[in-house]
């Protein structure tokens, strides 16, 4: 793994956690983030699952730069050891000059993924299913902060290698801006998620702009965590 990819984001992780004015909760995002379990943590570390829980608690005391350094030593190892895809999913983030406040997650899949297969991992409901019924990846978006910050062409970037993808926006009160948004990018992603809200409160014109783009459009209201969580469980 290049050492300069496992840097920049060990050094962003370990700021973060510093940062933060709930470091256990920090230690526990970056964790989960990673998908690594208490055990499989604790073990990497030489110590007992419960001293992990005690960080993540806040049962200790916040812990301090040596112990952030060991325990963020420790996830990267463990993805390292598993092939490095967290790394390289957060390099392409930090390369292309993006915050983890506007881009929760993004990732490419081993290989096509049903959409039906999307909804499941996430609880999505469909409103509208486009022509193009696979993703071969997904980019998880805070729909406020892209939309406020980002020009067209950097909203283009968040499709990562392709627009074979699950475009997921977080943060959505009715879809409006996010959907009025994608009209100005060319082409559009193959499946649109909106996340945070149930149907009764989708834009009634959803699924018209759907319709005329050509993407299949769901919503979700599970919290970010899960979806989270939700999306990792696929290959």
């Amino acid at each position: 793994m290049a050492g300069g990819a496992r840097d920049d984001l060990a050094e962003k992780m370990a700021g973060e956690v510093a940062l933060s004015d709930d470091p256990g909760a920090t230690l526990r995002k970056w964790r989960t983030d990673f998908g690594v379990a208490q055990t499989e943590l604790a073990d990497e570390l030489d110590v007992s699952p419960s001293v992990v829980s005690d960080y993540e608690s806040g049962r200790r005391d916040n812990p301090g730069i040596g112990v952030v350094r060991r325990l963020v030593v420790a996830l990267l190892d463990i993805d390292e050891n598993r092939g490095g895809d967290h790394i390289r999913q957060h390099a392409r983030v930090l390369s292309a000059g993006f915050d983890s406040d506007v881009v929760h997650d993004l990732r490419e899949y081993s290989a096509n993924v049903g959409v039906e297969r999307v909804y499941d991992a996430i609880d999505a409901e469909e409103l509208f299913r486009g022509s193009q019924d696979t993703v071969a990846g997904h980019t998880v978006i805070n729909s406020i902060a892209a939309i406020t910050r980002l020009s067209s062409d950097e909203f283009y970037q968040l499709y990562g290698q392709s627009t074979n993808r699950a475009l997921v926006f977080t943060n959505v009160t009715r879809g409006e801006s996010p959907l009025v948004a994608l009209r100005v990018v060319s082409p559009t992603p193959n499946a649109v998620i909106l996340h945070g809200l149930d149907e009764d409160a989708v834009w009634e014109h959803a699924q018209d702009l759907a319709r005329i783009d050509d993407f299949s459009l769901a919503i979700t209201d599970v919290d970010l965590e899960d979806l989270l969580g939700g999306l990792r469980t696929l290959p």
